[in-house]
């Protein structure tokens, strides 16, 4: 029996061995991570779990912080294949996507090939997105969300494995064009990345100053990868669970019953649906990684700041008070009490 059956077919006894056998590769990932990157160890959880969810995530830092080299790394212990794009305001397109060009074969025949971009890729590393032009950004909208591109009338399907890892600089630095939001809501999630603490920014020093380590290992390959997304998809979701994750994205919205004043005041748009989808996954991933076999609404309240901060559409009053939407989701949490069994 394949992962791509049911999971009625499988005997307990079998379904547990591959939990478990999930939450082993998961660690393995991350101990083999951490080997080459320093701090930054509740990002790269997130970061992880988004990859097992099947999601993209959009990374927000300063230049400098190692947002680069995480793609070089994870993509290593994978064995995935990474694609690089440098967003500047001049990048086009099909710098991303490819194009059609003209070939002459040994014959001095000409006709007309497809060159493809970087985006024909497993991890696709999008750095400095702000940096592009809107439609330059557009250009990824249909790779992210359907999994394939469209040249010249010709869809053109990409790797089943396709994950986007797009840094963007904070918006007030100068040359960024705020993303837009049907973009941002591709994301499953953003993550804010600090800058290391003391101690952390001393291992860098000892680490990327002496001997170079030791290279990394693959712990996974693109189908072991694979077969854990269709797994999390397995993994039960407790009614009050699903009911926890859409009252929430549900109160986002103004004027809705269950909607906390402070949001009723400084938000204009709330959360869409692939917020609660984004709520779902994640939670599931979060109950296997923990050891338990059922999301519960601890997992879904776990993810809501990642899944959900990059989805509020705020008000002009929220700017001019410099509301932090990582705040008002905080206040949203508060409010909403789990559901009843």
């Amino acid at each position: 029996m394949t992962d791509s059956g049911t999971a009625a077919a499988d005997a307990p006894a079998d379904l547990e061995q591959k939990f478990h056998g999930f939450r082993k590769s998961f660690q393995d990932l991350l101990d083999e991570i951490q080997r080459a990157i320093v701090g930054y160890d509740e990002m790269l959880r997130e970061v992880l779990q988004a990859v097992f969810a099947g999601g993209h995530v959009l990374l927000e830092g300063v230049p400098g912080l190692g947002k680069t080299y995480l793609v070089k790394v994870l993509s290593q212990v994978l064995g995935m294949e990474a694609g690089r794009v440098q967003c500047t305001p001049d990048l086009m397109p099909a710098d991303i996507l490819g194009t059609r060009i003209v070939r002459e074969d040994d014959q001095g025949r000409r006709s007309f090939v497809f060159e493809p971009g970087p985006v024909f890729c497993d991890v696709l590393l999008a750095d400095e997105l702000n940096r592009a032009t809107p439609k330059t950004q557009a250009a990824l909208l249909e790779a992210m969300q359907e999994r394939q591109v469209t040249i010249g009338g010709e869809r053109r399907p990409l790797p089943p494995l396709f994950f986007v890892l797009a840094t963007q600089n904070p918006i007030d630095l100068e040359g960024t064009y705020p993303l837009p939001e049907a973009q941002l809501d591709r994301f499953l999630f953003k993550l804010v990345v600090q800058s290391p603490e003391l101690a952390d920014l001393r291992a860098v020093i000892r680490r990327t100053t002496g001997t170079p380590p030791p290279p990394l290992e693959p712990v996974l390959t693109p189908d072991e990868v694979l077969a854990h997304r269709r797994l999390v998809r397995r993994v039960p979701l407790s009614p009050q669970a699903e009911a926890l994750a859409a009252q929430l994205v549900h109160a986002t919205h103004p004027g809705r019953a269950s909607t906390p004043a402070e949001l009723e005041r400084t938000v204009r748009f709330g959360a869409s649906p692939r917020g609660a989808q984004a709520l779902v996954a994640a939670a599931r991933v979060e109950a296997l990684v923990a050891g338990r076999y059922l999301a519960t609404p601890a997992d879904v309240r776990a993810w809501a700041l990642p899944a959900l901060r990059h989805r509020l559409i705020l008000g002009v009053e929220a700017e001019l008070e410099g509301v932090d939407p990582d705040a008002l989701l905080e206040t949203l949490l508060a409010h909403t009490p789990d559901p009843d069994a």
